[in-house]
């Protein structure tokens, strides 16, 4: 599933091309697309809409609309392009908005988890949301007193979005690895000196993921090469780059977790 980063890439990439533009109509391929509103109330609601900003929040690509917000969440395997007008309708193209200069953005979506929606309040989508990993309210101080409130271990806390809006399963084991924190660690056992360097870890593997165009893995995304750059994601076996020992695999809430047993001791 695409994370902060991979969003972030899509939404700078499709800003210049969208920002101004007028949506003249749309093409709705598979229904159970839409999340909200009604089929027909967003047909209506839609046309005529100009996109005055492209942005994310967490995982979400955010399209700021005359009077709606635009929200579409990739899911698995959800992809955003531009095409020209000629272009006809694909296999696994699900939602098509036709602009005012005779290009459409097309969603794709091979395995169908994808959703839209389209609300004049955005907290009907986002609402439950926590902080934003940039946002300069969310300081180590904060993290480490959210941390502490809790007693749930670190990986499942990390993906939850409602803790934390963005990481997925990716960038929480690339940020427990490189803070040193073992993924089964007991949230209220984090020290402030350990929320400190997990928070500073937070925002570098994602500010790496960004430079990289995010990673292509696990999912149908046409992005850059940060898997390049891993430190234990997916390299189960292999040496961990600080102290060579293997790096190893566990299961966690269902979850592939990837973590060195010599810098992340439980």
């Amino acid at each position: 599933m695409p994370e902060l980063p991979e969003v972030e890439t899509i939404a700078r990439g499709l800003r210049p091309a969208l920002m101004g533009r007028r949506v003249v109509g749309a093409q709705v391929l598979w229904q159970k697309t839409l999340a909200m509103p009604p089929l027909g109330q967003f047909l209506e609601e839609i046309t005529g809409q100009q996109i005055l900003d492209v942005s994310r929040r967490a995982k979400y690509l955010k399209l700021q609309l005359t009077a709606f917000h635009l929200f579409i969440h990739l899911r698995m395997s959800g992809d955003l392009t531009i095409q020209e007008a000629a272009y006809q309708p694909q296999k696994h193209d699900r939602l098509i908005l036709r602009l005012d200069n005779e290009r459409q953005l097309v969603f794709n979506d091979t395995r169908k988890f994808g959703r839209v929606w389209l609300t004049e309040h955005p907290e009907d989508v986002i609402g439950n949301l926590g902080p934003e990993p940039f946002d300069p309210a969310f300081t180590p101080q904060v993290l480490h007193a959210s941390l502490i409130q809790r007693h749930r271990q670190m990986k499942p806390l990390l993906l939850d979005q409602s803790f934390l809006a963005g990481l997925g399963n990716i960038y929480s084991d690339e940020a427990l690895h490189l803070s040193g924190v073992h993924p089964l660690r007991v949230s209220d056992t984090i020290l402030l000196e350990e929320a400190q360097r997990l928070h500073a870890a937070i925002q570098n593997v994602l500010l790496a993921g960004i430079e990289h165009n995010g990673a292509s893995i696990d999912w149908v995304y046409r992005g850059g090469n940060f898997q390049n750059y891993f430190r234990v994601y997916g390299r189960e076996g292999q040496p961990c780059p600080v102290c060579g020992r293997p790096i190893q695999r566990i299961v966690v809430g269902q979850r592939s977790t990837h973590f060195c047993p010599e810098c992340q001791v439980n």
